[in-house]
C-alpha cells in the first residue's frame, strides 16, 4: 500500500513563496507518476502539475505555469510555489499513479495524500 505524506503548507502573503513536499512510502517510487492537485472551498479538485517516472517530463496547468515547479528525488516529490496569489488559497494534495492514463485527470491517480492547507493573504 502506497502512503503519501504532505508537508510545507501554511500562511503566506501575496507575492511570497512556499515549498510543499510529499514523502512516498510503500512502493518503488520510480514506478509511480507523481502529481499535485488543489481544491478550494466550493470548487472541484484542480490539476496543477505532474512529473513522469523518470523525471524527464513535466506538465503544468495554465494557472500555475511559470510560477510553480514540480520535482522529484529519492522518494519525495516537491512543489515549489512562487509569486503566490490569494486565488491560490486551497488544500493541496499530492497524488501518485501506477497507470499510464490521462495525466491531468484525478481519476488516473490511485493514491492520495491527506492534503495540506495553503492560505495566501492579500
Amino acid at each position: 500500500q502506497v502512503q503519501l505524506l504532505e508537508s510545507g503548507g501554511g500562511l503566506v502573503q501575496a507575492g511570497g513563496s512556499l515549498r510543499l513536499s510529499c514523502l512516498v512510502s510503500g512502493r518503488t517510487f520510480t514506478n509511480l507518476r507523481m502529481a499535485w492537485f488543489r481544491q478550494a472551498p466550493g470548487k472541484e479538485r484542480e490539476f496543477l502539475a505532474s512529473i513522469s517516472r523518470g523525471a524527464g517530463a513535466t506538465r503544468y496547468a495554465d494557472s500555475v505555469k511559470g510560477r510553480f515547479t514540480i520535482s522529484r528525488d529519492s522518494g519525495k516529490t516537491d512543489l515549489q510555489m512562487n509569486s503566490l496569489r490569494p486565488e491560490d488559497t486551497a488544500v493541496y494534495f499530492c497524488a501518485a499513479s501506477s497507470g499510464y492514463g490521462k495525466i491531468d485527470s484525478q481519476r488516473e491517480y490511485n493514491y492520495w495524500g491527506q492534503g495540506t492547507q495553503v492560505t495566501v493573504s492579500s
